[in-house]
């Protein structure tokens, strides 16, 4: 009895253990990861991607992190150049532009300063001129013509002024559609035909600069001389040439109007688009290479040369038909002396003692040449 007494404790205390047992199997696994985790790198702030892989598989935060401060610390490229490291360059504050990155600042610039306001401006020249021409009309053509010509511009510097405007036309027009052509030309004639017209219109852009650039240089060379300021300059100023009469102020070859056009519509202005288109084809050594310097320079291009078109549109208007005899003037190199005696009385007067000579260069014998200049004063 006591044998099977002890047999049923034995059954009873193995049945009591088994639970405990199977409880007791998960712990160890569990130990195990515990242990493991412990092992574990922590991802620190300051981490590699690899390093950041071995404690978070999966997380990327440092390489994109990289990537953001490439601008102050360029990553590694395998690439030869300047800025192959910089993805994203870094925080700069441009004229006009909130403190971001200087891609970001550039496009701030360009799309809420530069093309709105250079397009109102050369909307607002137009309208002017058309309003001017509406009320004016051509002027000139009081003094009668003599049938006596005087040579006004030679054949270098009608050579110059022509190959100079059919660059700055060319580039105007090509620089007009590429920066506005979104807003009046894309809706008109769809995404293809803009595409085309605009990858024409850049390579006509980059192979007239070079022209312009170096026809510019002969025109400054050619016209400087007689644009220098003398004193009949301020009194046509104090008088604003007599645009609010009915006689014109005497001047010179050109009067101050001119001189200005020259300075400030042409020289000041052209030298900043030349130079500044240079670097932006890469035609200046060691400029041009760091994006900030493409930014910087485009800016300057365009600002240059929207005020360059704005003003240079109102020389296109007095030279074509805002005053008569200017456009022939420019195209056969003479002026009748009626037309000299009213518009640049003290040129003509000069011409008439001497001091200039009507004939600067040497007559080429034609059937359409106009006539023979001559010296002596108009009957």
């Amino acid at each position: 009895m006591s044998r099977l007494i002890s047999s049923l404790l034995l059954a009873a205390a193995a049945l009591l253990a088994q639970p405990a047992a199977l409880a007791a199997e998960p712990a160890a696994p569990a130990a195990a990861a515990s242990a493991a985790a412990d092992a574990a790198p922590v991802p620190r702030p300051d981490d590699t991607q690899a390093e950041r892989a071995r404690a978070q598989p999966g997380n990327n935060a440092p390489f994109w992190r990289g990537v953001r401060d490439s601008g102050q610390q360029a990553g590694y490229s395998s690439l030869p150049g300047a800025e192959k490291g910089v993805l994203i360059q870094s925080q700069v504050q441009y004229p006009g532009s909130r403190l971001t990155t200087a891609g970001e600042a550039w496009r701030q610039v360009r799309n809420q300063w530069i093309l709105p306001y250079g397009g109102s401006l050369l909307l607002i020249v137009s309208l002017a001129i058309g309003l001017f021409y509406w009320r004016k009309g051509a002027l000139g053509g009081h003094q009668p013509d003599t049938g006596r010509m005087i040579e006004r511009f030679t054949p270098l510097e009608r050579a110059a002024h022509w190959v100079n405007a059919a660059a700055f036309v060319a580039l105007a027009l090509s620089g007009i559609v590429m920066a506005f052509g979104k807003f009046f030309l894309l809706p008109l004639v769809g995404h293809t035909v803009f595409g085309a017209l605009t990858f024409v219109l850049k390579n006509v852009h980059n192979f007239a600069g070079p022209l312009f650039a170096v026809s510019l240089l002969v025109v400054i060379l050619v016209f400087v001389r007689d644009n220098i300021a003398n004193r009949a300059d301020f009194v046509w100023l104090s008088k604003a040439g007599g645009m609010f009469g009915d006689q014109e102020v005497p001047s010179h070859r050109f009067n101050a109007g001119e001189k200005g056009m020259f300075w400030w519509g042409v020289t000041v202005p052209g030298v900043v688009v030349v130079a500044s288109g240079l670097v932006l084809d890469h035609l200046v050594p060691g400029w041009g290479e760091l994006r900030s310097e493409m930014q910087v320079a485009h800016m300057v291009h365009a600002v240059a040369a929207i005020l360059m078109m704005a003003v240079l549109l109102g020389h296109i208007y007095m030279g074509t038909i805002g005053m008569k005899g200017a456009y022939a003037a420019m195209k056969t190199g003479y002026v009748d002396e009626g037309w000299a005696r009213e518009h640049h009385e003290l040129w003509y007067d000069d011409i008439k003692a001497g001091k200039i000579p009507a004939v600067r260069s040497k007559p080429v014998a034609s059937s359409a040449a106009p006539r023979s200049p001559q010296t002596s004063p108009s009957a």
